[in-house]
């Protein structure tokens, strides 16, 4: 039996690795997305912790980027990950003779840097500090939640390298999956969300529940009049009048059919069948 203990040695090792490098490729960001929120920057407020030392440090990163280490002074964390930036102070404090092999460990506990701007309809426009898990529920929370005035949905705006600006629908009662509507799961530093002011149309005539209703997005004319509860058995699906406001503020007449959009401020009349 003592000859195959080798053996077994070895392969418990080699057990031990895989499963060590399965771990770190588990705990590694595996999206762009995710790098690009677990970069630091400045005004984050991060932990760092030396291995065997009792006290940790906190501190947060300056406007020029840096975190002030005891013992090494200044080091460069901004654009860089809390990993890269445990790796630059492990070094400096090697380097400089005050440890032999230290291990540095750096957490954000409280991100600043990554910010989006909450404009529009919202009680209080801003910029809020963002993390991977923000929802659009939690940005509109913090930004006090939406006016009465406010559209179901609005529009988070990002620019890419070049400056062009893409413009995302959202839905701003949370149900939209990010994931489905931008090109990533998360919101990204940078990133806009805009509120606009709801816009609505009438519908009046022979429909079950006439009023004031709110637009959506590529909503036509026989859409609108299924939101007022559709035709009743007076009226006529032939004799659907649309009034809308023109340059000069004054209502006119158009011809629309049911498949045309329909727009702010239109007055969508069904008559009453004349058979």
């Amino acid at each position: 039996m003592t000859k195959f203990r080798p053996f077994a040695a070895v392969l418990a090792v080699g057990l031990l690795l895989t499963l060590s490098a399965v771990c770190r490729s588990a705990e590694a960001p595996t999206t762009a997305d995710q790098q690009h929120m677990s970069q630091l920057g400045p005004g984050d407020s991060v932990s760092i912790q030396v291995f065997g030392q009792p006290d940790a440090t906190n501190v947060y990163v300056g406007d020029d980027g840096t975190i002030s280490v005891p013992l090494v002074g200044n080091i460069q964390v901004a654009g860089i990950s809390p990993v890269e930036a445990a790796g630059r102070v492990t070094k400096a404090l090697k380097d400089g003779g005050y440890f032999v092999d230290p291990h540095v460990t750096i957490i954000v506990t409280q991100p600043r840097s990554q910010l989006v701007s909450v404009l529009g309809e919202v009680q209080s426009s801003g910029r809020y500090p963002i993390n991977p898990r923000t929802t659009i529920v939690d940005l509109l929370a913090q930004a006090g939640g939406v006016k009465e005035t406010a559209s179901d949905v609005g529009y988070v705006l990002r620019s890419d390298d070049n400056g062009h600006v893409s413009r995302y629908p959202i839905k701003l009662n949370g149900l939209t999956d990010l994931k489905d509507a931008l090109p990533t799961s998360t919101l990204l530093g940078g990133d806009s969300l805009v509120v606009p002011r709801a816009e609505h149309y009438f519908v009046l005539g022979e429909v079950f529940t006439p009023g004031k209703f709110s637009i959506e997005p590529g909503m036509t004319v026989i859409q609108g009049i299924a939101r007022a509860g559709g035709i009743n058995e007076r009226g006529s699906e032939r004799r659907i009048q649309l009034k809308r406001l023109g340059k000069n503020g004054q209502y006119q007449v158009v011809h629309a059919k049911p498949g045309d959009p329909i727009q702010a401020d239109d007055i969508i009349r069904v008559k009453e069948s004349i058979f």
